[in-house]
């Protein structure tokens, strides 16, 4: 987006400097005939973009958007649909139709902007290639069809083109790619396209810009990618490109930012990745790297942000990553890194993000590390760190998110985390145990909170009302006792601190659940709400119905008494219900089998009569299995009396 809007604000300018020339012959007939034409195959212009353009007028005096120079020749023909006036005000428009072909009369034309309308269709006609002086074309963000035309090898002259963000297939031809040599920016993205990434490519030695993204390139990343020396922003993400990264990037000295995530690559990250010296933002996520990092990492000095995530990366981390001091977040979960984290990291001082979860690293963390005061998120969740106990020093932190679930720690809450700062604490997975501290109400910036899968054992203490900001609370699989209300009747701070999701399955709370619990302040926006494995007994509240954006509801096992609550169908955006093992009774409401959005529901095990209404949704006889009274498809048909 932002390469966009530089090019935006550049044909604006452009368009600007022509109209200030002002011509000394009228229009020549041609343009004005080419011009009439791509008007006439313009089927909707809802902002009349297109409006002063008439027979009766002069198209270099009198059309907007249109530039000549002093012979009457059209250079300029600038209707983009987001532009911005002298206020600086946006107005987003489209433009329906095709692209004419008489455009490729217009022999004198240097740039054409016609990005931005959103509904322009139809294939970029082949006889845009004759036009051999243009050197700005924008078709980007439109519905535009069918292939690159070969013909844009004509195009020797060009500087910017963007195609983006249409629907555009096929291959895109050496040929073309081998004539752009003074292209400085390029931007296919978000097309069709497949195929090889030509091997052409390395003769856009003038290009600075070069964006491939999301689109369904495959092969391997070309060699001659390292001619491009004067490449500062190289995308490449979401292909489907294979292959190693070849040591030649090594030669990209001026890149600044590199996206190669969503991927297939494989192998290891070339030593010569030392080479981009320029380098500020680096990701090569979700691919399938293997291998140890290369020590030579460390001299990328100007790095800031390193994200390696979901790759197949073994080894140590190198000592040498300390170097990195310019870095402000490093991304390196779901890989295998093993051993220690290195001591060498207290070097980082401004880092804000330290993300090493999911891999295989052990042994003591290293104190020093209390010195990154930037530090803002630490995750070091599912390693075999065998903490047993968070360590003392963390408490010198100023981290807003504190991550570390699975990583051994056992015994009770320690008692700094009651004067933290922290937002998001997961501590889930491990061996805690105790009660839940009264001092958890003290913790009033918590947002996000997941004791899951610990062994808890206690009430909600009536503290926890006082946790204003909580907006995602999971503590399943414990053994906390007691009612519900303390969670459900929290304060609420708006507009923050409405929840929106909670899970408190297979622990040992009891009920009744709360009549009202659709009504509490704290509830109003929930998405998804589990208390499944309790033991509440009563009825299911009629007021869930209020819960307007519920998409998940599970009570599973519960001891649920009483009817489904017709009241449920106005909860319009429920997807899953599950209310199995139960002793549910009564009839199944036909406007809760008819939600929209259901995709999911199972009432199976429980003691529901009747037919079964008729339903869209695909659900499974399972789902209704274990209710004797039941009947009708997907079950046996009911009998007639």
């Amino acid at each position: 987006m932002e390469i966009s809007w530089h090019t935006k604000t550049f044909s604006l300018l452009l368009l600007f400097i022509f109209s200030t020339l002002a011509p000394s012959k009228a229009c020549h007939p041609v343009d004005k005939e080419a011009l009439l034409d791509f008007k006439h195959k313009i089927t909707d212009d809802p902002s009349k973009l297109l409006l002063s353009w008439t027979v009766s007028s002069d198209c270099c005096t009198s059309w907007e958007g249109v530039a000549c120079d002093a012979s009457g020749r059209v250079v300029n023909v600038s209707r983009p649909g987001l532009v911005s006036d002298n206020n600086d005000f946006i107005e987003d428009t489209y433009m329906s139709g095709t692209l004419s072909p008489s455009l490729g009369n217009l022999s004198s034309l240097q740039l054409l902007d016609l990005s931005n309308l959103k509904d322009l269709k139809g294939p970029i006609p082949q006889e845009l290639g004759k036009l051999s002086k243009l050197t700005h074309l924008f078709l980007d963000t439109n519905k535009l069809t069918g292939s690159i035309p070969i013909t844009l090898r004509y195009f020797s002259q060009l500087k910017k083109i963007y195609l983006s963000d249409n629907f555009l297939s096929g291959i895109v031809p050496p040929s073309v790619m081998k004539s752009w040599t003074s292209v400085s920016e390029l931007g296919l993205s978000g097309n069709a396209l497949s195929g090889p990434i030509p091997p052409t490519i390395g003769k856009l030695v003038m290009v600075t810009k070069l964006d491939l993204h999301e689109n369904n390139f495959t092969g391997s990343i070309p060699t001659s990618i390292g001619n491009l020396k004067n490449l500062k922003y190289l995308d490449l993400s979401e292909n489907q490109i294979a292959g190693s990264i070849p040591q030649s990037i090594g030669g990209l000295a001026a890149l600044e930012l590199l996206y190669v995530n969503q991927n297939h690559i494989t192998g290891r990250i070339p030593s010569s990745i030392s080479g981009l010296s320029s380098m500020i933002f680096c990701r090569l996520s979700e691919n399938k790297l293997s291998g140890s990092l290369p020590p030579s990492i460390g001299l990328l000095s100007k790095i800031q942000r390193l994200i390696l995530e979901n790759n197949k990366l073994t080894g140590k981390l190198p000592a040498t990553v300390g170097r990195l001091t310019t870095l402000t977040d490093i991304f390196f979960s779901n890989n295998y890194f093993t051993g220690k984290i290195p001591s060498s990291f207290v070097n980082l001082l401004n880092l804000q993000t330290l993300d090493l979860s999911r891999n295989r690293l052990s042994g003591q963390l290293p104190p020093q590390l209390a010195k990154l005061k930037s530090l803002q998120a630490l995750d070091l969740s599912y390693n075999p760190l065998g903490l047993v106990r968070i360590p003392d020093w963390f408490q010198e932190l100023r981290v807003f998110q504190l991550m570390l679930a699975k990583t051994g720690i056992e015994g009770e809450l320690p008692h700094w985390l009651s004067s933290s700062s922290i937002s998001q604490l997961d501590l889930s997975s491990n061996a805690l145990t105790g009660k839940l501290p009264r001092w958890i109400g003290n913790m009033t910036r918590l947002s996000f909170l997941n004791l899951s899968n610990n062994g808890f054992h206690s009430s909600i203490p009536v503290e926890f009302k006082n946790l204003s900001l909580l907006m995602d609370l999971d503590i399943h699989s414990n053994k906390f006792s007691g009612r519900l209300n303390v969670i459900f009747s929290k304060e609420a701070q708006d507009p923050l601190g409405h929840f929106n999701s909670i899970d408190l399955s297979s622990n040992m709370f009891t009920g009744p659940v709360d009549d009202d619990i659709g009504e509490r302040p704290a509830m109003a926006s929930i998405h998804s709400l589990i208390l499944s494995d309790n033991t509440f007994r009563g009825p299911l509240p009629k007021s869930v119905g209020k819960l307007g954006e519920l998409q998940v509801l599970k009570l599973v096992n519960t001891g649920l008494s009483g009817t489904i609550p017709v009241e449920l169908g106005d909860a319009k955006e429920l997807s899953t219900i599950l209310l199995s093992k139960n002793k549910l009774t009564g009839a199944i409401p036909e406007i809760v089998l008819n939600l929209k959005e259901l995709k999911q529901f199972d009432v199976s095990s429980n003691k529901l009569r009747g037919r079964i209404p008729p339903h869209k949704a695909i659900i499974p006889a399972s789902a209704f299995k274990n209710n004797p009274g039941l009947c009708g498809p997907p079950l046996p048909p009911c009998k007639r009396i």
